[in-house]
């Protein structure tokens, strides 16, 4: 009777973690082509950090999308940083910039359908010497 009970409970557990990941998707960065150019104020590593929460933030919360392309540009992204460092009142930001195809399910119904985004921002701060947090997205 034991081995049946486990049998059972693990047949639960299994479906339960199947419906689980098959319900939550996400968005596909797996493919995405990132870009960077040479920066005044931030390391290459300092760009990759924040570009590595993106597309974590993408993969969790953009289902029915695929983010293309995601880049840096210091001529963009400087002239842009200032007013976002002071309203969240932190020491630095940084302003990425994205592409990204949408599926026919619109994402979470906030896009439109069988779309392309261009030059969608990502707005992250921080403290010196601290992580990057992702405060804002869109356009």
């Amino acid at each position: 009777m034991k081995k049946k009970t486990i049998f059972i409970l693990i047949l639960v557990i299994a479906t339960a973690t199947g419906i689980f990941f098959s319900a939550n998707k996400g968005g596909d960065a797996g493919n995405v082509k990132r870009t960077i150019t040479a920066s005044k104020i931030f390391s290459e590593q300092d760009i990759n950090d924040a570009m590595d929460i993106v597309v974590k933030h993408f993969r969790r919360n953009f289902e029915g999308c695929t983010l293309t392309d995601l880049w840096y540009d210091d001529s963009k992204s400087v002239p842009a940083s200032d007013g976002w460092t002071k309203q969240y009142d932190s020491d630095e930001s940084i302003v990425l910039f994205s592409n990204f195809d949408v599926d026919s399910s619109g994402g979470d119904g906030s896009l439109n359908p069988n779309s392309n985004y261009t030059n969608w921002q990502w707005i992250l701060v921080r403290n010196r010497g601290g992580k990057w947090d992702l405060k804002t997205w869109g356009y």
